[in-house]
């Protein structure tokens, strides 16, 4: 009695389960080294506390003796100052030095924040994420123009190899990206009094996963337009 064995009915359920393995497993690993290379979650640690002073209710606490107002946009300002000058100084210390995207965001920080606490105006501290924003974008867009390489390739480049075209749809992304959270920003802080702050600090950083998701998605689809052989030359 002959036995017909149907080959392909058992190799391909185990040849997509790998490939789709591989994928996920490279949509991983590219979400993590945009995030590890960008470095822009660490902003978020000086948000997080801004945030939860932010949403006590304001009360007079005793600290080394002196009475201070805990709660409410102001105490919350001076915590953002001090955080940021705590988290960026401790990267400073042990990296010795820092990228220019954290100086600018720590000194738009320490600009911003102490104007809000000198005024005694949170209108100030409303136009500190939108700024540092476009700062951003306008970063992205001078790279066009100045110097030899692109600034997201600047970023990324030494652990990416990609072809030209994709390195300036990245950087046009990423100059997309900060305009519309800056305009983002500004749009929920002078609007909607009630949830700026909420907006500031889960609204930017519900839009930086996806954009990175997105990001992501997009790198795993032109990885293999190049030669993974071929070795990486230097600019």
């Amino acid at each position: 009695m002959a036995v017909q064995i149907d080959i392909h009915r058992m190799i391909k359920p185990q040849v997509s389960w790998r490939f789709r393995d591989q994928g996920c497993l490279l949509l991983c690993r590219h979400i993590l080294l945009l995030a590890a290379t960008v470095k822009q979650f660490i902003d978020f640690i000086p948000l997080f506390l801004f945030f939860i002073v932010y949403k006590i209710d304001p009360r007079v606490v005793d600290l080394a003796g002196h009475e201070v107002t805990l709660g409410g946009i102001y105490s919350a300002t001076a915590v953002l100052i001090i955080s940021s000058l705590v988290v960026y100084g401790a990267l400073f210390i042990s990296q010795r030095r820092l990228e220019k995207s954290q100086w600018l965001t720590l000194i738009a920080c320490l600009v911003f924040g102490s104007l809000t606490l000198a005024f005694h105006s949170e209108t100030f501290l409303k136009w500190k994420a939108p700024v540092v924003n476009w700062l951003f974008a306008l970063a992205f867009i001078g790279s066009h123009f100045i110097g030899d390489r692109l600034l997201i390739k600047r970023i990324m480049g030494h652990a990416l190899t990609l072809p030209a075209p994709v390195w300036t749809r990245l950087n046009i992304a990423w100059i997309a990206f900060f305009l519309f959270c800056g305009a983002a920003n500004l749009f929920v802080a002078f609007t909607f009094q009630s949830i700026w702050v909420d907006f500031k600090v889960f609204g930017s950083l519900g839009m930086t996963v996806l954009f990175l998701v997105g990001q992501g998605i997009y790198l795993s689809r032109h990885l293999h337009d190049t030669d993974p052989t071929t070795p990486k030359t230097e600019d």
